[in-house]
């Protein structure tokens, strides 16, 4: 299946044309959430649950993972949001 008829399946599914970027600046999270790698992963995942039936999509900005060196956190969220 393409990209384009794989994005039309959920657009369908969903009956959103709704994309969520999934772009996290540690720099914003609350404190509590500073200093570790796997917060992000966690925020992130926690965004994916609140809002996969409302979206038909997820875009990760890889430079923020990689800003941070947390590359296999974003393997894990693109995992998991593929997962859903």
């Amino acid at each position: 299946m393409s990209f384009y008829q794989r994005l039309n399946a959920a657009w369908d599914r969903s009956g959103s044309m709704l994309c969520v970027g999934l772009d996290p600046d540690v720099s914003r999270f609350p404190t509590s959430m500073r200093g570790s790698v796997d917060a992000i992963e966690d925020f992130c995942k926690a965004i994916v649950d609140a809002t996969g039936d409302l979206v038909c999509a997820f875009k990760p900005q890889i430079a923020y993972f990689a800003a941070v060196g947390a590359e296999k956190q974003l393997e894990n969220v693109c995992e998991y949001i593929r997962a859903k």
